[in-house]
């Protein structure tokens, strides 16, 4: 039962802590994390499609 119940707390201290680390991300990076995220996607995007092209490119030659 002690095993349990110090297992909860740590990731109750766990999520306390990430949570805290989100809140504080924009004072750090001068951007909030879900416009860390956009700015990931669109990476993303952007790159796939240029791989795209790149593929097509090379099948049509």
């Amino acid at each position: 039962m002690k095993q349990r119940n110090k297992d909860s707390l740590s990731r109750d201290t766990r999520l306390r802590r990430v949570v805290r680390y989100l809140r504080e991300w924009p004072a750090r990076h001068g951007r909030t994390v879900q416009d860390q995220m956009i700015r990931g996607a669109s990476y993303g995007v952007g790159s796939g499609a240029v791989s795209l092209l790149v593929v097509w490119f090379e099948a049509r030659h």
